[in-house]
């Protein structure tokens, strides 16, 4: 009952033109990383509602709710996770295994960045964290993002080691998407402790994809920016 009164609520809200937006913005054509995702035009702050209000779900209807074609379905299971992980220690254990085996279904960056941190990095940041080197080696794109997006947790209580590890790992991975996450992780870290993210980048910088190494020292002084850029440093 509560599932279907969750999917009523969520077509009572679609928005045809955002969809056709949120389609092109998120590359659901052919041969693009979203192939085949399909959204029905609903902003963030509504699917945090309903997910709010749906809190009660169990996992197997959680399980239903994410193993879908509409990516706000998705999104609004994931918020759901998020939101009982926060809120019912409880819970806790069971949402981080629940996360970890149903990873295909986190299948675009929005659903990795709005998830896996928040936990998969809380709940390993005194753990051991291997599983997230292993998320780094996968042939799964999505999974990769997941593991150094993951360690946004670790690097806001000023932890850096599995952030810089993970980054070392996918340095020369060939997708776009993970370049941007990995040069956001290293800004980050740059914002906390910048002499740590220069002796990573001094290390790498010659050699890092260039969207990973703009994303990494977009808020550095211009003139020091340009130096990296030019290969003077």
């Amino acid at each position: 009952m509560e599932l279907e009164l969750l999917r009523k609520e969520i077509k009572s809200l679609v928005n045809p033109l955002k969809a056709e937006i949120l389609q092109r913005f998120f590359k659901t054509g052919k041969g693009e990383y979203g192939e085949g995702d399909v959204f029905l035009g609903l902003t963030v702050p509504e699917c945090r509602k309903i997910a709010v209000k749906y809190e009660a779900l169990s996992l197997r209807e959680i399980g239903s709710v994410l193993n879908s074609k509409i990516h706000e379905e998705r999104l609004i299971a994931l918020l759901i996770l998020v939101h009982n992980y926060q809120n019912h220690p409880l819970k806790k254990e069971a949402i981080f295994r629940f996360y970890l085996n149903n990873t295909k279904f986190i299948n675009n960056w929005d659903l990795v960045d709005l998830s896996a941190h928040k936990i998969l990095g809380n709940h390993l940041i005194d753990k051991d964290k291997l599983i997230l080197l292993n998320l780094a080696k996968s042939n799964n794109m999505w999974e990769r993002r997941i593991s150094i997006i993951s360690t946004y947790y670790f690097i806001k209580n000023n932890k850096f080691e599995y952030s810089l590890k993970i980054a070392e790992i996918l340095i020369n991975d060939p997708h776009d998407l993970i370049h941007k996450a990995v040069g956001w992780m290293l800004r980050e870290i740059g914002n906390r402790d910048l002499e740590m993210e220069q002796r990573f980048l001094k290390k790498h910088y010659l050699n890092m994809p260039r969207t990973m190494l703009r994303y990494a020292i977009e808020r550095f002084p211009e003139n020091l920016r340009q130096k990296y850029l030019k290969g003077a440093i």
